[in-house]
């Protein structure tokens, strides 16, 4: 009989190979698991940017096709499709599994339902990261995430919300899930902001370019202050959702309808936005949608800039307790523009503020803390092993 404290295999799901915040997170958990001393393999649906990272941690990665749930996916023609994913994925997630043989399977989404089935079929303990609270979906959309978490041996949500939402959509999931806040790594050492403005408010933005994230809402809050006298710019950091690449367009003959011409930069994807916020005065997540959490909200403090973010849950629960964070109404370019313009006219306070954020910040989101929770997460699902 080994302890729950020996090494496992550990095979862990996860939809992308992007490096966007649930891909993040999953880095740290990834560093967790191999920190206990278990041998770690993710399967991916195909390379990407956060293939180099795994590996270099010492990570195997494991290329499975893995069926994920969109909104695109519900309809008619969709679900055919995503049928025909599934039984794919089906097949080659039991290879991957058989192969493997692991002591616990981790499944970083819900939005890869297959793999907590899979877990189930092959007796393998089964832990559910949950990232998502989509409360403002169809009742039909939610159920299909929640339905597969019935199958986990144990949840974890990345917040209050993301747990009070499981209980809401499905009770039966209510009181299971055990939250852990996602642990956000910092800068080294985050340059203070300037100790004067110097006419310009310099304006932030990191996150994917989508309407849901509401890029184009910052866009106008940039565009609002100028009219009022108030010199801003805005930096973009970020690529469009995979299929909606309409949009960045959109945002680019926006930019030029609303005269902001130079003064509005698109830096693309970029690995690491550290950079981007050194040289910022302030962030924005403007979120038109429900966010179960909000990574870039919690960098943005980290960074030591002042925040405006959308009034949702899971951003309002990221940022709470911050005096440098202001939230506006999901939407609202003028309450967002209110806020900016507030940080320019009492700049020194909010200069102040956000310096004494990014200490507490550092404590509240340190990676040692979250990599320890759910190290105990997966140890604790797989139990002793006989």
């Amino acid at each position: 009989m080994t302890s729950i404290n020996d090494p496992l295999r550990v095979l862990v799901a996860h939809p992308s190979a992007d490096l966007y915040g649930s891909d993040r997170v999953l880095l740290e958990t990834v560093q967790a698991l191999l920190e206990r001393g278990d041998r770690v393999a993710v399967a991916l649906p195909g390379p990407g940017p956060l293939v180099a990272e795994l590996q270099g941690r010492g990570a195997l990665v494991e290329y499975c096709p893995t069926p994920v749930l969109r909104r695109s996916l519900l309809s008619p023609a969709g679900l055919l499709r995503l049928s025909g994913e599934s039984l794919r994925g089906f097949r080659a997630g039991l290879q991957v599994l058989r192969r493997y043989r692991p002591d616990a399977l981790y499944v970083n989404t819900v939005t890869v339902p297959l793999w907590p089935l899979l877990g189930r079929l092959a007796r393998v303990p089964t832990v559910t990261h949950v990232h998502e609270a989509e409360r403002h979906t169809s009742r039909k959309q939610q159920l299909a995430l929640a339905l597969p978490l019935l199958l986990a041996n144990s949840i974890v949500a990345n917040s209050r919300f993301t747990a009070d939402t499981l209980g809401h959509v499905l009770p039966a999931l209510r009181g299971r899930a055990r939250v852990v806040y996602n642990g956000v790594p910092g800068p080294a050492s985050p340059p203070p902001a300037r100790p004067a403005l110097d006419g310009r408010l310099r304006v932030a933005y990191v996150g994917r370019l989508s309407h849901r994230k509401g890029v184009d809402v910052a866009l106008d809050a940039v565009a609002q202050l100028r009219r009022r006298g108030v010199d801003a710019s805005l930096d973009i950091v970020g690529a469009a959702v995979p299929g909606y690449e309409d949009y960045e367009q959109l945002l680019r003959h926006r930019v030029q309808k609303l005269g902001l011409g130079q003064d509005v930069v698109f830096h693309g994807f970029q690995p690491y936005p550290w950079d981007i916020l050194a040289g910022a005065d302030a962030a924005v997540v403007p979120s038109r949608l429900d966010e179960s959490f909000g990574n870039t909200a919690v960098e943005a403090v980290l960074a030591s800039r002042p925040l405006v973010a959308s009034s949702v849950p899971g951003l309002r629960e990221a940022a709470e307790g911050y005096a440098s964070a202001q939230f506006a109404a999901p939407g609202d370019a003028a309450g967002m523009a209110d806020a900016l313009e507030r940080i320019v006219t009492d700049w020194d306070r909010y200069r102040a503020a956000a310096a004494l954020d990014a200490a507490a910040a550092v404590e509240r989101h340190a990676p040692r803390r979250y990599r320890h929770s759910i190290a105990a997460a997966v140890a604790e699902a797989a139990g002793p092993r006989g």
